[in-house]
């Protein structure tokens, strides 16, 4: 029986060394991966933050002359010629530029929340009318302008008539940028 003792004494020794020395290579891994390991661009994630950049800006501009740097998603810009008619039920914006659809200085946007902004840059704007469809229809919406030397006004917008803004508001006034269209509750 004293060697059984002694031979599992020696064995259980044994063991724990063997035990050890797995133990370490699979916390230090083999002996040619003592070099840590660089990240590659493949196993890195891009982060994604939303910046509010308008979608297909740079074309919009290019076809319409006009320019959408960012929004909300609820203000989008619309084809004036659509089902419902030269552009009723949509916000429309008047210029005296060659811009819009076949340069006739209309531009249209389709509001589609109760709430919406929608920053851009409409040149020599002189009215803007409301996209609703008869009186007491159409959202509540404030547009944002400037002149060329720098004056901002805010203009709330009939929700179912016309709002002359610039030049159109009185002759003599200078040209208005639209800044900003903000439709609100």
């Amino acid at each position: 029986m004293r060697l059984s003792l002694r031979w599992l004494a020696a064995a259980a020794t044994g063991l724990a060394a063997a035990a050890a020395a797995i133990s370490l290579s699979v916390v230090a891994g083999p002996a040619s991966a003592a070099q840590p390991e660089t990240a590659t661009a493949a196993d890195e994630q891009a982060t994604l933050v939303e910046d509010f950049s308008y979608p297909g800006a740079a074309q919009i501009k290019d076809q319409y002359g006009i320019t959408l740097t960012s929004g909300d998603g609820h203000i989008i810009f619309a084809d004036c010629r659509t089902s419902q008619g030269l552009g009723k039920g949509l916000l429309q914006v008047y210029t005296t530029e060659s811009i819009g659809a076949d340069g006739e200085g209309m531009l249209c946007f389709q509001i589609t929340g109760t709430t919406g902004y929608l920053n851009l840059l409409v040149p020599a704007v002189y009215e803007i009318h409301g996209d609703g469809v008869s009186t007491g229809q159409g959202h509540k919406v404030t547009a944002e302008l400037t002149t060329d030397a720098g004056t901002h006004s805010s203009v709330e917008v009939n929700p179912s008539g016309s709002t002359p803004v610039g030049v159109g508001a009185k002759p003599g006034n200078p040209p208005t940028t639209l800044l900003r269209l903000q439709a609100h509750t």
